[in-house]
């Protein structure tokens, strides 16, 4: 069998004994092993600090070759720990591989995977450690997935491979109903599906990155996070929860445009400078019209914000006369997610009842057929979450139910 294994170990992967014994143990069980080790424990951090410590807005290009050097270290070190055990072990960078991107520094998207030479060295009886979290573009430059993209090179690995299983090793123990570091009584989830795992990385939760789950969603990778199985189809046997899980961020910041003319076109005036900076925008509003004219907001990452507001300011509101713009960088989003959504009625209108007791104001809301999202101040998050969470009832374990014949 094959195995792609990601290994983001706060204790660093490079030294890990979990990582070592971990891959000693599938390799000399038989298995085809590639090995996608994180950096070292806070190793990203440093190297960004040391090139801000020299220019106050680095090069994006500059700080993606920066950065991928800790997870250099990590391969070149697991690789030597298992040779010194007897096993085959060869490492390849991103470029080496090559690992294909496009050219967004920072937040790049695989395109494609080369993988004849990692087939060659796991039919020679290699473990091969491939670095996670970086490729390389059209251009030859190095570039960076994003934070938590070990988990993205791990999937795509496993779906270029066609691996029997992608598992995945973090400092968590797997899905829980709610970051269990705010309620203590969030339990794991044994499983959960494809299209709630989606929806939970989208809104904050920092178990895996959105594009993993976009690539084991696209290319069917079975994969595991630890202790939670993410599954692509709704079983009668799995746990029946309306609300599986309560997801949060406290990462995004809103922007809303005032007194902008209410006509065609305004949104892409607005938007299209925003998008040809590369800042992604998640949740969007637009107030009633009032004389012709109306408010537009919108959130961006929290990292985006100062950069947005720029633009703003010195391309939009001149273009299109704006009022003026304002912006909030202490705002929080909170989400609950659940496939049982779907088919049960009510549950925004209970969200907004728990909050609105708590005296928690909702800035925005956003919904999908299994999300419903609200931005509140960031102060709020903690007791919005933990109130929801109760409101729910998502410590209980959920009735498993089974179909009658």
């Amino acid at each position: 069998m094959r195995h792609i294994m990601v290994l983001n170990s706060k204790g660093g992967c490079g030294k890990s004994t979990l990582a070592t014994n971990i891959a000693v143990f599938f390799a000399r069980d038989g298995h085809q092993l590639v090995v996608v080790p994180s950096a070292m424990s806070g190793e990203t951090n440093r190297l960004i600090a040391l090139a801000k410590e020299l220019h106050p807005d680095p090069s994006p290009r500059e700080l993606d070759v920066i950065a991928s050097t800790g997870e250099q270290v990590s391969i070149g070190l697991l690789a030597l720990a298992l040779q010194a055990l007897g096993l085959k072990a060869k490492s390849y960078t991103g470029w080496q591989v090559p690992i294909v991107t496009d050219a967004a520094y920072g937040k790049a998207r695989i395109l494609g995977i080369e993988d004849r030479n990692i087939r060659e060295d796991l039919e020679g009886g290699h473990v091969v450690m491939v670095a996670g979290f970086q490729g390389i573009d059209d251009d030859n430059n190095i570039t960076t997935l994003g934070r938590g993209g070990s988990d993205t090179t791990g999937v795509a690995l496993a779906a270029a491979l066609k691996a029997d299983e992608c598992q995945i090793y973090t400092d968590v123990d797997g899905v829980y109903t709610a970051d269990p570091r705010i309620v203590p009584e969030a339990r794991r989830l044994d499983t959960i599906t494809f299209e709630e795992m989606l929806e939970a990385a989208s809104l904050g939760s920092k178990v895996l990155q959105i594009r993993s789950v976009e690539f084991a969603g696209k290319y069917q990778v079975n994969s595991t996070d630890m202790g939670t199985l993410i599954t692509f189809e709704e079983d009668e046997n799995m746990e029946q929860a309306i609300i599986s899980n309560v997801a949060h961020n406290r990462d995004e910041a809103k922007i809303t445009v005032l007194g902008v003319p209410d006509r065609p076109g305004i949104a892409f005036a607005i938007l299209g400078p925003i998008a040809e900076a590369n800042i992604d925008v998640d949740m969007i509003i637009q107030n009633a019209s009032t004389e012709g004219m109306t408010d537009f907001s919108f959130t961006v990452h929290r990292n985006e914000y100062a950069r947005a507001m720029k633009i703003l300011e010195s391309k939009v509101k001149p273009a299109i006369q704006a009022r003026g713009i304002e912006g909030d960088d202490h705002i929080a989003k909170v989400s609950l997610v659940g496939i049982g959504m779907r088919t049960h009625a009510g549950i925004a209108a209970k969200m907004f009842e728990a909050l609105a007791k708590e005296g928690i104001n909702i800035q925005m809301i956003s919904t999908s057929e299994i999300k419903t999202s609200v931005v509140v101040d960031e102060k709020y998050m903690e007791l919005a979450v933990r109130v929801l969470h109760k409101v729910f009832a998502l410590d209980k374990a959920p009735i498993k139910e089974t179909m009658k014949p």
